[in-house]
């Protein structure tokens, strides 16, 4: 299988034009056609014929069959994708005010194992390339462009399938093309990368000082509770985990948001929300909790919503303590809300049908 070209940055696209013989400017011209144009095949990028030639024997745009497209009534699309080697990712279109923000996937399934997560009932099989991930943008663009409304795809948020920071150089390739001026331009301040906490790779995102901003994936303000639903805090413990959450802010002053969904009688409590105020007390002026209203998954029936009251609670509690804090917006709550949901549904029909066409029954 050929690779995506949308998987090389431009310098890479640059470098792979001079080192074959052609000038720099031809790698200008195919950057455009993929990112201003929006070509969706080989044969309409906008350069000479040999230098087309010579990237369609090693390159492919598509690399992607769209299989199932749900649309909800508050305009979020999901789109289920069929990746060349038979897996499946998904992807999600949601439409704010402020634009239009795309949720990717980085991994074929998951090997976190949070434990009320619908995206780590199928474990991991692959990594995703960086054109993988770049597709699932230019997917949504193409679907824009064909509404005919003139949107441009404005925000990505990086918390789909999988865990980012253990597709750490793909993920940073991927940042890469989606953010450079020449292209799609996606400003860093409106893109933002998900993590469950892998302390060692945060050091580095640190350092690699992309502007990009970080959220973790916390759901809990102490070990015994992390670990007992995150299987991630074994490996990364919150004494080695927050040092790296405060090295991140110090290196590039920048906030951090952290995550936290809501699991009722679990993790919503009222001493629950004095921990997290205590845990975050010193870097509270460059933190935000964004507070998540849990979206039930069938296998993981253990685990409810929190009631409207105990999420107001909550937030009560936090904003006495000085902490800036909000409740998130659902989207798409009329389709397979949560992330990894309409994969795993798939997948278990799939399965289904094969047990079903097995001999001996």
């Amino acid at each position: 299988m050929k690779s995506s070209i949308y998987g090389l940055t431009f310098d890479q696209l640059t470098n792979e034009c001079t080192e074959a013989g052609y000038g720099a400017f031809h790698a200008r011209q195919v950057w455009d056609s993929l990112y201003i144009d929006r070509v969706k095949s080989m044969d309409d990028l906008n350069v000479r014929d040999e230098v087309r030639d010579y990237l369609t024997e090693k390159y492919v745009i598509s690399t992607q069959e769209l299989f199932v497209k749900q649309e909800a009534g508050d305009g979020t699309v999901k789109f289920l994708l069929k990746l060349h080697d038979g897996h499946y990712i998904e992807t999600v279109l949601m439409r704010h005010k402020y634009g239009r923000s795309v949720c990717v996937t980085t991994q074929v399934g998951c090997n976190i194992g949070c434990s009320f997560c619908a995206s780590g009932l199928l474990k991991k099989t692959r990594d995703l390339t960086a054109g993988e991930v770049v597709e699932q943008i230019m997917t949504v663009q193409h679907f824009l462009d064909e509404e005919g409304e003139g949107d441009r795809v404005s925000h990505i948020v990086v918390m789909g399938i999988g865990e980012p920071f253990d597709n750490f150089d793909n993920l940073v390739d991927f940042l890469l093309v989606v953010k450079d001026e020449r292209g799609l331009a996606i400003a860093p301040r409106k893109i933002n990368v998900s993590t469950s906490g892998l302390a060692d790779k945060i050091y580095k995102f640190a350092d690699l000082d992309l502007r990009i901003n970080l959220a973790l994936s916390l759901h809990a303000p102490n070990d015994e509770l992390r670990t007992r639903i995150m299987k991630i805090n074994r490996a990364f413990p919150l004494d080695k985990l927050m040092p790296s959450i405060r090295y991140y802010v110090e290196k590039t002053n920048k906030r951090i948001t952290f995550e936290y969904i809501l699991l009722s009688k679990v993790n919503d409590l009222p001493e629950h929300a004095e921990e997290l105020a205590d845990l975050i007390e010193d870097i509270k002026d460059k933190s935000y909790v964004n507070l998540i209203p849990y979206n039930p998954v069938n296998e993981h029936i253990q685990y409810e919503r929190s009631t409207p009251e105990d999420i107001m609670a909550f937030y009560d509690i936090l904003k006495k303590r000085g902490v800036n804090t909000g409740v998130r917006l659902e989207h798409g709550t009329d389709i397979d809300a949560a992330c990894g949901q309409l994969r795993s549904k798939h997948m278990n029909v799939e399965g289904a049908k094969k047990k079903m066409a097995s001999p001996g029954n």
